[in-house]
């Protein structure tokens, strides 16, 4: 299961999952990333070309179409959306 949900939700499981199949529940922000540390050494890792993360971007709006990238979002038709509040 992957997902967020509102703060203070319950989350229940069969039993017999966790039992007879080995299921498991974990809690993670961020996939575990540590702010602190690893931003940095990722920020010098795409500085220094060893980290792409240009091509993810498929599409760029202005703010003023934020709605545009909402929807491409919402259609499946863009990976990552760059809204630029100055342009």
């Amino acid at each position: 299961m992957l997902g967020v949900d509102k703060p203070g939700s319950k989350v229940s499981i069969n039993s017999n999952d966790v039992l007879f199949q080995g299921k498991s529940l974990m809690g993670s922000i961020f996939g575990g990333l540590k702010p602190k540390t690893d931003v940095p050494i990722l920020f010098k890792r795409y500085m220094d070309k060893e980290l792409n993360l240009d091509e993810f971007v498929t599409h760029e709006v202005e703010f003023k179409d934020i709605n545009k990238a909402f929807d491409l979002l919402v259609k499946g038709e863009c990976l990552r959306c760059v809204i630029w509040m100055d342009k």
